[in-house]
């Protein structure tokens, strides 16, 4: 098996929450790349969005990835537009293993909902918005996806298990 577990899907998929019974499972350490970048900048994602912009945000996702390539023995969940560049997506597949976690645009709004420090989806909190996202996304999280689980009405103790079991299959 390879060093990482790299949780990637849309926000509100379930990766943080994911992370920590697989995390527990497994016997790994947990890092969550949004917590990160928001201890390392002092900063919330938010403020992040609001004080750099989206573009540097992205470019910190790069390098927090570039950093973590000796890690090992790590679940790695990462924000919901990790998967959208290429390189992050190489990165993530030399040291790890990519596990997509997917949900129904309603699933994620009614997971989502009433959490502001979602600046993707602030003033956009409705099944429609998620959707259109969810389609545009979908092709990079499918392209960079080793394993896919949907995780709508279950326990992150049922995914974890599912995760592992298809990542011994690799």
């Amino acid at each position: 098996m390879k060093e990482n577990i790299y949780l990637i899907g849309f926000m509100g998929t379930g990766k943080t929450t994911v992370s920590h019974s697989l995390a527990k499972r497994l016997d790994y350490e947990e890092i969550d790349t949004d917590a990160r970048i928001s201890s390392q900048q002092e900063k919330s994602i938010t403020e992040i969005f609001k004080t750099l912009g989206e573009q540097a945000f992205r470019d910190m996702e790069t390098m927090l990835l570039q950093e973590l390539q000796t890690a090992v023995r790590n679940i790695i969940s990462c924000g919901g537009g990790m998967a959208m560049r290429e390189r992050n997506t190489a990165l993530m597949k030399k040291n790890g293993i990519i596990v997509l976690l997917t949900a129904e645009p309603e699933t994620i709004l009614s997971r989502v909902r009433g959490d502001h420090g979602r600046p993707v989806l602030n003033g956009n909190m409705n099944v429609e918005y998620i959707r259109t996202l969810l389609e545009q996304r979908n092709p990079y999280y499918q392209a960079a996806g080793d394993v896919v689980i949907a995780t709508d009405g279950r326990t992150a103790e049922e995914i974890a298990e599912e995760i592992v079991k298809k990542i011994q299959k690799l």
